[in-house]
């Protein structure tokens, strides 16, 4: 039975495999933040220099190739560019070459060794540097429209409900003050049929003594 093998390892692979860097060629300046373990403490040390090889193609096992003259000496430096240790990069200029691999820099110095401006790039690189500028401002100040007007709503709502308190308190103490004034009224209502009902008993006593008095005669 047959397998394809390099389907299995790129499915093996797939995980592993960052997406976070930025797009770059041989021939571009970068500036690499590396982790760096020491002890139970961990420190970024920046390197910057210029991409000379790249291998592997685009998978896991992708690596770079860095080089930097210090001090009058070359330096190189391999970074697996899916290395959870580094931090990120940053492209500092973009170069123009027509080499895949630029070995022929190591036996180079001074001004032959530096590689011209690819200013096409570069200018796109500025554009979309500025194009990611004004989306974060304009996204800053949508935000913050936002938190204003849900602020205000939320003192809006604050208001109403200390409105809403007040009036329920306020309405106990207009019922309470009303409670008298509807138990009194009975007592005045019936006040006149007493005296309708006493003005109506005084004149049949009259009459009866009006009665009386031919029997005594």
């Amino acid at each position: 039975m047959k397998f394809n093998k390099g389907a299995i390892m790129r499915s093996i692979e797939q995980p592993f495999v960052r997406n976070d860097h930025p797009t770059f060629e041989t021939g571009d300046t970068v500036r690499v933040d590396y982790k760096v373990v020491e002890g139970n403490r961990s420190r970024i040390q920046s390197f910057e220099g210029v991409v000379i090889a790249r291998k592997n193609g685009t998978g896991a096992r992708t690596s770079i190739t860095v080089r930097k003259v210090s001090f009058g000496e070359g330096v190189e430096r391999v970074f697996p560019l899916a290395s959870p240790l580094i931090d990120k990069i940053e492209i500092v200029k973009r170069g123009r070459t027509r080499r895949s691999k630029l070995y022929y820099l190591r036996e180079l110095r001074g001004k032959a060794a530096r590689l011209q401006t690819d200013v096409g790039r570069q200018e796109a690189d500025r554009a979309a540097a500025r194009d990611a500028r004004a989306t974060r401002l304009a996204d800053a100040a949508a935000a913050e429209e936002a938190e204003a007007r849900a602020a205000s709503e939320a003192a809006e709502q604050a208001e109403a409900a200390d409105a809403n308190a007040e009036a329920e308190v306020a309405e106990p103490e207009v019922t309470e003050a009303a409670e008298p004034v509807a138990e009194e009224a009975p007592a005045e209502a019936d006040a006149p049929e007493e005296a309708e009902a006493s003005a109506e008993e005084e004149p049949a006593g009259d009459e009866d003594a009006e009665e009386e008095e031919p029997k005594n005669d």
